[in-house]
Parts: structure tokens; C-alpha cells; sequence
């Protein structure tokens, strides 16, 4: 007789219970790509499971599992200084969520104010590395980068926004965006001054008011549950641009697997015109027979 699958917050998924999978492309039009993203473990030590950041390696040690961590940055400033924005936060905001114990000891003892004092900080540290970086080198001085960070400490699960790359979750059948776009276009429309059609397609729907070392960062962090099932998307706008919401939601909730619909995203983005880099990580936690 087989037993039950347990699901629920009785437990957290095992690694093999986490389908998750993330790609990037520099688009069809621009040459360089300036989008990093980051998906690993943290373990007692850190342990990478898929990036394209160059100089990350993983750390074989094994161990329990006390957070999942995700990220996508999409660079700004042009040429090497978006990469090198987008490379260089991703990087911080690993070695700053590794070695904070905080983190550590709040997956422990479920302490909400630890995490959300730890992923501001990571924001900050952030955004700071990359003013240092500037002033130390007049070449990358205005660049900058989005950076859109979850993490998952089960059964709940934390995110950070900076920019407007995007969290979209789709939870029984229904897409939701988790992020706001910190845009000019996204502030005009929150005074009520424009619509969102009327911004739609201005150069204010993709000029930040809010980035890793912009002229002023805003990071915003929020919590909500994890629940067996729910599908976390993670994405720059690359795919925005070109994949509607509404299609989004039908790829996830048709997704056979994370890598499956990964490249069927990306593939319908690039078809779509694929006018900017494409970055994207999508996860879920399917319960497996013990």
C-alpha cells in the first residue's frame, strides 16, 4: 500500500520535490546582455544550483536546507556597465544573505523582523558597492540595475524589489503580480495623473525611479505564504515587453516542467520581437511519494 503524500506546512519540499529552472538571452537586438540571474541554496554554506554569473561556484557540502534563494537583476548604463551593475549586485547580495547569520538563525526561529531587516540591508549594501564602484572608476559611473530577490524559508517566503523587473506568483489558477514597477510611468499612474494605457508605450514606462545605484533606492520587501503547488515567476523586462500577462498565466498553468516553460516563455518573447534581454527563473514545489 502507498503512503499518503504529505503536503502542507507540516513540512518543508525536499530538494528533489523543487522544480525549478532559469535562462537568459541577450534578445534580438542588442549585443551585449546586461541581465544576471542567481537561483541556490543556502545551506549551512551556500550551495549554487544554476546562474550566469561568471565567478560563482558551487559548494558540494551537503546539508539541511534553511532558505531558497532566487534572484534576477536587469543592468543599466549600456555596454559593460549594465553587466557589470547587474553582475556585481547579484554577487553582493550572495555573499551579503550568505554571510548574514541573521538569516541563518531567523529560518530558526521563524523571527520576521530579522529578514526583513536583513534583505533591506542587502539592498543598501547593494546599491552602496555600485557608487563605490562608480566613484572609483568614472567609466562605470551611472550604472545601475534592477533587482528583484525571493526567498524562500518554508512555509513562507520572502521578496525584495528594487526596479522593475517582475514577481508574478500563479496560485490556483490565477496570476498575480507580487512586485510594483518602480517606474516614473508606475508613479504617474498611482497620482492619478495618467493612465496605464497612456504610459504604456512612453520611455517613462522604463525609466527607474528606484535602483541599485540609481540616484535614490527604494527597496521594498514583502512576505507571504508558500504553499505546495504555487508557481513563483521571476523575470526582468525583456519578457514583459513582449509576453502579455495573460499569456504568462496560460503557459504556467499548462507548464509540464520549470525548464519546459522557461524556454517556452523565452522563445514567445524572442517571436514577440525580443527588443531587450530576456531573463526568467520559474519554481514550484511538487510533492513527491516518501
Amino acid at each position: 500500500m502507498t503512503a499518503p503524500i504529505t503536503t502542507g506546512s507540516e513540512r518543508k519540499p525536499l530538494d528533489r520535490e523543487i522544480d525549478v529552472y532559469g535562462v537568459t538571452h541577450p534578445g534580438k537586438v542588442r549585443k551585449e546582455n546586461q541581465d544576471h540571474f542567481l537561483i541556490c541554496e543556502l545551506q549551512r554554506k551556500m550551495v549554487v544550483r544554476q546562474t550566469s554569473l561568471p565567478n560563482i561556484g558551487g559548494i558540494s557540502a551537503e546539508g539541511e536546507r534553511l532558505a531558497f534563494l532566487m534572484m534576477v537583476a536587469d543592468g543599466v548604463g549600456g555596454g559593460v556597465k549594465g553587466e557589470e551593475a547587474s553582475r556585481r549586485a547579484l554577487e553582493a547580495a550572495t555573499q551579503y544573505v550568505q554571510q548574514s547569520m541573521r538569516c541563518y538563525y531567523a529560518a530558526s526561529s521563524a523571527d520576521d523582523e530579522e529578514f526583513f531587516e536583513a534583505l533591506t540591508e542587502t539592498a543598501h549594501q547593494c546599491h552602496a558597492d555600485l557608487i563605490r564602484r562608480g566613484e572609483s572608476d568614472p567609466e562605470y559611473r551611472g550604472m545601475a540595475t534592477t533587482l528583484t530577490l525571493y526567498l524562500g524559508v518554508w512555509p513562507r517566503s520572502y521578496l525584495l524589489q528594487v526596479g522593475d523587473s517582475r514577481c508574478y506568483v500563479l496560485e490556483q489558477g490565477k496570476l498575480s503580480q507580487m512586485t510594483r514597477d518602480q517606474t516614473m510611468a508606475q508613479e504617474l499612474i498611482d497620482l492619478g495623473v495618467m493612465s496605464s494605457e497612456g504610459v504604456q508605450n512612453t520611455r517613462l514606462a522604463h525609466t527607474l525611479s528606484s535602483s541599485i545605484g540609481g540616484r535614490q533606492t527604494e527597496p521594498v520587501v514583502t512576505r507571504r505564504e508558500s504553499k505546495w503547488g504555487t508557481v513563483v515567476l521571476l523575470c526582468s523586462d525583456g519578457l514583459t515587453r513582449h509576453v502579455s500577462d495573460d499569456r504568462i498565466a496560460e503557459r504556467l498553468r499548462s507548464m509540464t516542467s520549470a525548464r519546459q516553460v522557461c524556454e517556452d516563455l523565452l522563445e514567445e518573447a524572442l517571436a514577440g520581437g525580443g527588443s531587450d534581454n530576456i531573463s526568467l527563473i520559474v519554481c514550484r514545489a511538487l510533492p513527491q511519494e516518501t
